[in-house]
């Protein structure tokens, strides 16, 4: 294969249309064919259960009606010319049903049509791309897409310019960073019927820079035997709770390339990587990359190929310290924002696809009234394509005097996991110098820490864990303690309810958080007991506002519970996280 020609190139206007599609309908172009293929059978197939460890974030199983289009509100038609994405393509993506269309038996089509005689124009094909861009994985976690896909059903013989894809984009394009900068990750790509696959990062600058752009950093031609007659699984895993950090991609469930963070200088990867992204289907015809392996279309290319999918799924599994992030939902201010947009909340919320952008001068801060004092031991900061060069974390009792705990003048931006030492009921980063003419911009201020009153270490998180009931097997006790506040608990729609956590031997208990989800209690007491049988209550409320309710406590016990006795709602009893604190 030629080195100069991309495994996945998606350069120039092809890129942009991710920002915004040209605005053209076209009809159904299915004029002179050269041979439509016959549609494969039905895939059959619902999302899968979540792998361990993970939870299903978001998926579509493609059960639209027979010849309907997409539900616009999820899908996006990228439509126009494909000389238009700067890849060679020679086809022009509609909107029309006989290009993208639900077969009506669980499977969503993209099929690509000639008219005319000459094989060198007159295609027609289609290609979408998620309405949210907000896959992707929080500093910690890992995040994994997957699609199950039929490849064209073409050879080599008849196959020449048939270019399938299933990728996607950083999120930060959409908001004007450029490609290759903001990312492309390359799932699966296929040319000229090969029975083959491509798995690639696209990063850094073009053309050149680290990421050898435009060819970017990929696994070369892997062999993909029968992805052409039937459907297989093509996924890529973001993981960054590894060090470093690591892509993985997979065929049909087998990790057949990884690509490490130390490929590329640290702040590339985080540019391109440590954000979220919106995922895309396309059929090419034509292009580059075809033009590599022989070129295409040619006059023994068949009209009507298709590319055939049976569902996309987007998993997640939480950092393991995410539900010992004391920032997380605080009260968060700011020197300033850049626009109602990205206010200053945004860098708390736990959600990596909003963000906090300052104003374009120096010097900015974001602060976090934490709601006491805490000893402060690690602070995680997760910046946008504009970071710091320069900046401090510090704390303070007051929100007006100020300490430093770090300091830095070599700032490179991506994710900094700092290990600090310090104590304050009030956090702050303080920018000094931007490492580029725009704001400061925080996609996550995370901070990890115990109350300075001295409630002790998390005695909690991973304990055996049971409750009264669980309103089904998607919320078993075990969510409320495993640190993850993507899952949760939640129990039968009936008063009493009640989950308890067994801390393995007897503790003295100084403090219990309580991470509601919308289903809380009214009335409520925390229990310890000896045996698991005999209980006294060391807290009780009739006046429960949910929300995340940090308690201080005294009692000791080897069992801690939550008896809830009234419910808020007319739903059941519902926490994020239940955690117990003490020595």
């Amino acid at each position: 294969m030629s080195s100069t020609i991309s495994p996945g190139r998606r350069l120039g206007l092809r890129l942009k249309a991710g920002v915004s599609t040209v605005a053209l309908v076209f009809g159904a172009t299915t004029g002179a064919t050269i041979g439509v293929l016959a549609a494969p059978g039905p895939a059959g197939a619902a999302t899968p259960t979540p792998p361990a460890g993970f939870s299903l974030t978001w998926s579509d199983e493609f059960n639209g009606g027979s010849g309907t289009g997409m539900d616009t509100s999820v899908w996006k038609y990228d439509t126009g010319p494909g000389s238009s994405f700067g890849t060679g393509e020679i086809e022009t993506m509609t909107n029309s049903t006989a290009n993208v269309f639900h077969d009506g038996a669980g499977n969503l089509v993209l099929r690509a049509l000639h008219s005319g005689s000459d094989p060198g124009s007159g295609w027609t094909s289609g290609r979408i791309e998620t309405q949210a861009a907000t896959f992707g994985a929080p500093p910690g976690g890992v995040v994994m897409m997957e699609s199950r896909i039929q490849q064209p059903n073409v050879t080599t013989s008849n196959g020449a310019g048939y270019w399938p894809a299933f990728w996607m984009l950083g999120a930060p394009l959409r908001t004007g960073t450029p490609w290759p900068t903001s990312g492309e990750i390359d799932i699966l790509e296929d040319i000229n019927g090969r029975s083959s696959l491509f798995g690639t990062l696209h990063c850094g600058t073009n053309p050149g820079g680290p990421c050898n752009e435009s060819t970017g950093i990929g696994s070369g031609e892997r062999a993909c035997a029968g992805c052409q007659t039937g459907f297989h699984t093509y996924a890529v895993q973001i993981d960054r709770s590894v060090s470093p950090e690591q892509i993985r991609w997979y065929l049909d469930g087998n990790n057949y390339f990884t690509l490490n963070a130390t490929a590329v200088p640290a702040s590339t990867w985080a540019s391109a990587v440590d954000h979220p992204f919106f995922i895309i289907y396309d059929l090419a015809m034509g292009g580059g990359f075809p033009a590599a392996f022989g070129g295409g279309p040619n006059a023994a290319t068949v009209s009507g190929g298709q590319m055939v999918m049976d569902y996309v799924a987007v998993y997640n599994k939480a950092p393991v310290n995410q539900g010992n992030n004391i920032a997380l939902g605080k009260a968060t201010t700011a020197s300033s924002t850049e626009n109602a947009t990205f206010p200053a909340s945004n860098a708390t919320d736990g959600n990596t696809a909003t963000r906090w952008s300052s104003a374009f001068s120096d010097p900015q801060w974001l602060q976090v009234d934490l709601g006491q004092s805490y000893n402060i031991s690690h602070v995680t900061l997760n910046w946008e394509a504009a970071y710091a060069s320069g900046y401090q974390i510090q704390t303070s009792a007051n929100g007006t005097t100020w300490t430093n705990i770090f300091s830095t003048t070599t700032g490179d931006g991506g994710t900094d996991d700092l290990a600090v030492s310090g104590t304050g009921r009030y956090i702050r980063v303080n920018g000094t110098a931007r490492a580029t003419p725009y704001g400061y911009s925080l996609w996550e201020f995370s901070v990890q820490g115990t109350p300075g009153g001295g409630s002790g270490s998390l005695l909690s998180q991973g304990h055996t864990t049971t409750a009264s009931s669980t309103e089904n097997a998607t919320f078993p006790a075990a969510n409320a303690t495993d640190g993850s506040t993507g899952t949760r608990w939640s129990s039968a729609f009936s008063d009493p309810q009640w989950v308890q956590v067994d801390l393995g031997a007897t503790h003295s208990i100084s403090r219990v958080v309580l991470n509601w989800e919308a289903a809380f209690a009214s009335a409520f007491q925390i229990q310890t007991s000896a045996n698991g049988t005999t209980w006294t209550n060391i807290y009780s409320t009739t006046s429960g506002t949910g929300g995340v309710q940090d308690l201080s406590v005294s009692g000791s016990g080897r069992y801690v519970r939550v008896n809830g006795t009234a419910r808020a709602t007319p739903y059941g009893y519902s926490l994020w996280e239940f955690q117990v604190y003490g020595t």
